[in-house]
């Protein structure tokens, strides 16, 4: 197996006498003058006649490929392989049936997609980078052939793929060798038709695609579907070749790891490729190439070890007909263990579900990532409390409780005006306008409680926007303080405004229908007071006759009944004062906690329902329904 194709020389410009190769080999050749597949050089090696290349052209007319990929034939007369390379032909449109996603898997996508839609504003781009891969992978990989399943090999140097990948072939499609890097490209080999598509989107140009030996693609009948790539290796010194591995790696269905009994335990392997990847465990297979090197029990004790690592990596190892990672022995070069290999190939290029196991794999990694950005285990929002307590703080800011109790002294003074005594009543007004206006010390200054209450509101601001953060994760309690935040710019302003409308009305309270009452009854004991009085005058001016009883008695009723009349007229608008100044409270306590729901709890309830969406379908990409740390405070 150590043919050398028109690949091999042209990834290795250090052979210039093979520079133009590969346009010799595709280019149409007259008739009359038929190459071999090797160009001049391998004509001579392998004395291609005219009557071979005869045969060869019949064999291409009975048979062509139809899908413009190169085709290798073989013929094995006396031991000597005859080859030949055909022209590219141009692409036949051919029907296949494209690939479809189960019910589950595509309900996780669309989840995902709307994960995504939904947290862009919230999210940075790098976040969201590898979700918004998968989706895109996997819309590309549905629109192509579900029939075909693309399976990398992949190893590290000397670890002998490229000679299983032409054993599996049956034909030396790959350069094997010493030199190092040997595989300089992915070269691709399809079982059947329809494959081009796929092949395009790995980037594999037609000249690095093959096909396998004519015999070997009938007798493995159970590889139809199969698209094998051969990898560079993933530990090359040349940093394209690792840049074309991890390329390729990202848009295949499966993987076959091939290790070597030296190399099986390499740190870089491990730690770069097979841990990371351990979501990916049903669509892997790793053979431990080369057994033929290890003497007695040593592959034994050798591929023990191997399935050890890989435990440690988190793979699971497809044992006791569980699903998982398939792990092999075999030697590529005495052929030992490859048919076990093309069995188990068999079945699971049949099975065709590898991609979307694989899309489901990525979306299983792509969740496990974002989980720090979503998931909660506390229960998050705002409960009724802490809304409560923000409209009492908003209350104390705006004076609520003080513009009550002023309502409720209004009241009152009106009922003493309107029922107390003459007598009291000009008391009081003398009262007042003999007091001093000097003298009297304010308290607290207009600008002190103005800046008493802005910082009231902001107290309550941020303690409102801490109960709300509480639980959730990182990103959305910063975007939920920067909604409070922006709420809170104008608030007290607001507010202000709010108390001058929705305080005391001007003019003085309403009167209830029992005053006049209280206001005839007042005036008659005025009326009695002065009727005495006018009646005992008369009776010392000799105008009326001496009777001392009745006058004094009216007198005593009018200067009893006036006061007593008054205590009850007070002790009546104490219930209707009380209403009266919780009533005015209650429309400025009112008038704040809608200016407040308004700004800040709105806002901060929508971001938190934004988190309660994004949670539940973040549960549906993980398949399963949002736990309870989803809840949240609706507004």
């Amino acid at each position: 197996m150590t043919a050398v194709t028109d690949q091999d020389h042209t990834e290795h410009p250090e052979h210039p006498e093979h520079a133009e190769h590969p346009a010799r080999a595709e280019r149409a050749e007259p008739s009359g003058s038929p190459q071999c597949a090797g160009g001049p050089e391998h004509s001579g090696r392998s004395g291609c006649s005219g009557r071979d290349v005869e045969g060869a052209s019949r064999a291409d007319a009975a048979g062509p490929w139809d899908d413009g990929l190169i085709a290798r034939r073989v013929s094995g007369n006396a031991g000597e392989e005859q080859c030949r390379v055909t022209e590219p032909r141009a692409s036949v449109p051919q029907k296949v049936a494209p690939l479809a996603y189960g019910p589950q898997l595509g309900a996780r996508l669309e989840a995902l997609r709307e994960l995504v839609g939904l947290s862009r504003t919230r999210l940075d781009n790098r976040t969201l980078s590898q979700a918004g891969r998968i989706l895109d992978e996997a819309a590309a990989r549905r629109g192509l052939s579900g029939q075909h399943t693309v399976v990398a090999l992949a190893g590290a140097t000397g670890s002998g793929k490229s000679q299983l990948f032409n054993a599996l072939a049956g034909v030396p499609i790959s350069e094997t060798g010493v030199r190092r890097p040997t595989t300089a490209a992915p070269i691709a080999c399809s079982w059947s038709d329809g494959a081009a598509s796929l092949i395009e989107r790995l980037g594999i140009p037609p000249r690095l695609r093959r096909r396998p030996l004519q015999v070997t693609a009938d007798a493995d009948d159970r590889l139809r579907g199969l698209v094998l790539v051969d990898l560079p290796d993933h530990d090359s010194a040349a940093v394209q070749h690792r840049e074309q591995v991890d390329r390729v790696l990202g848009l295949v269905d499966a993987v076959i790891w091939v290790v070597d009994p030296e190399k099986y335990a390499d740190a870089m392997l491990h730690e770069r490729y097979l841990r990371p990847m351990a979501a990916h465990a049903e669509v892997m297979f790793v053979v431990l190439n080369q057994v033929d090197r290890l003497p007695g029990e040593a592959a034994e004790q050798v591929l023990d070890d191997l399935r050890r690592l890989l435990d440690e990596d988190g793979i699971v190892l497809g044992e006791y007909g569980e699903p998982g990672t398939t792990v092999l022995a075999l030697s590529a070069l005495t052929g030992e263990g490859v048919g076990d290999l093309r069995e188990a190939l068999g079945r699971f290029v049949a099975e065709r579900g590898a991609p979307a196991r694989r899309i489901s794999a990525d979306v299983d990694i792509a969740a496990a990532r974002l989980w720090p950005v979503y998931a909660t285990r506390h229960r998050t929002g705002l409960s009724e409390e802490a809304r409560e307590e923000f409209s009492d703080r908003l209350a104390d800011a705006v004076g609520a409780t003080a513009a009550g109790e002023a309502a409720e002294r209004a009241w009152l003074r009106n009922a003493g005006r309107a029922c107390g005594t003459p007598w009291l009543r000009l008391w009081r007004w003398c009262r007042q306008r003999s007091e001093p206006s000097t003298g009297r010390v304010t308290l607290r200054g207009q600008h002190d409680e103005e800046v008493t209450a802005r910082q009231r509101v902001e107290q309550a601001v941020r303690t409102v926007a801490d109960r709300a953060c509480a639980g959730l994760p990182a990103p959305w309690a910063q975007a939920v303080r920067e909604a409070a935040v922006r709420g809170s710019q104008g608030l007290p302003e607001a507010l202000d405004e709010l108390a001058v409308r929705a305080g005391l009305p001007p003019g003085r309270p309403p009167r209830p229908g029992w005053w006049p009452v209280a206001v005839l009854a007042q005036v008659s004991m005025t009326a009695l007071q002065f009727a005495g009085g006018l009646w005992l005058l008369a009776q010392i001016i000799g105008v009326m006759a001496p009777n001392l009883g009745v006058p004094v008695l009216l007198m005593v009723i009018g200067i009893v009944g006036g006061p007593l009349v008054e205590w009850s007229c007070r002790m009546a608008a104490r219930g209707p004062a009380r209403r009266y100044g919780l009533e005015a409270e209650r429309r400025l306590r009112e008038a704040a906690s809608g200016c407040g729901r308004a700004r800040v709890l709105d806002p901060v309830a929508a971001e938190l329902l934004r988190y309660r969406e994004v949670r539940e379908q973040y549960g549906r990409v993980m398949g399963v329904a949002a736990g309870p740390g989803a809840s949240t405070g609706r507004g």
